[in-house]
């Protein structure tokens, strides 16, 4: 999942995105209030976390335009202004919480969680996911490479979902074992790198080449 930080202090921006990322999102930052506008309405965003006190454009500017462009990514102001009014300003222009400054990483991690899970819950089921000549299909359970079938295994199907889910996001071998074999993951085992080249091989038959991207020491990923 993709997540933008706008927020102008330096030391706050960086220690709310390395702590994203150490959970596993993808992260981009500015802090810079014309800039995060901008990057909010030309990028596909998951969740937006806001500062109030911005340069060029505020944060209660940038709420504005993007509610007023229908844009309707969840937001969390996080900002050192504590006031009710200011809480109920925030929450009553469009933003889905409200975390005053100081704050614990603890807290704020939970908020972006809980979010994230209630708009996933409140949005409609995606059944078909797309990237490039890749079309993967959740009803029918099929696969196809510029409109030609491609033949799975069930774990392969399972295996190629989970990173097309999370396109753009590097996953690692043990998020993978988990959500597509259900257990304990045993960090001696190869399951994943026998089924990722096998996967491999028959993207790249089909004409799909260099889609599953090894990232050393990380996991992999489908940009």
């Amino acid at each position: 999942m993709k997540i933008l930080v706008i927020e102008d202090d330096v030391t706050t921006r960086n220690f709310v995105t390395t702590a994203l990322r150490q959970e596993g999102f993808v992260v981009d930052d500015t802090g810079q209030g014309r800039e995060g506008l901008m990057m909010a309405t030309s990028c596909e965003y998951q969740l937006i976390i806001l500062d109030r006190m911005l340069p060029e454009l505020n944060g209660m500017q940038i709420l504005a335009a993007l509610r007023a462009a229908t844009i309707t990514t969840p937001v969390i102001i996080l900002s050192a202004m504590d006031s009710i009014e200011d809480k109920v300003a925030g929450l009553s222009a469009g933003s889905d919480d409200y975390l005053t400054k100081p704050f614990a990483l603890a807290e704020l991690l939970a908020r972006v969680n809980s979010i994230l899970r209630r708009h996933k819950a409140n949005s409609p089921q995606q059944h078909e996911l797309i990237i490039g000549p890749l079309r993967l299909n959740l009803r029918s359970h099929k696969v196809d490479v510029d409109g030609e079938s491609l033949k799975l295994q069930n774990k392969e199907f399972i295996l190629l979902h989970y990173l097309m889910d999370h396109a753009g996001e590097v996953v690692s071998r043990m998020r993978l074992f988990e959500a597509v074999w259900d257990y304990h993951f045993d960090p001696k085992t190869n399951v994943i790198d026998v089924h990722i080249a096998n996967l491999r091989k028959k993207l790249e038959a089909a004409g799909a080449n260099d889609m599953i991207e090894t990232v050393r020491g990380a996991g992999y990923v489908i940009r």
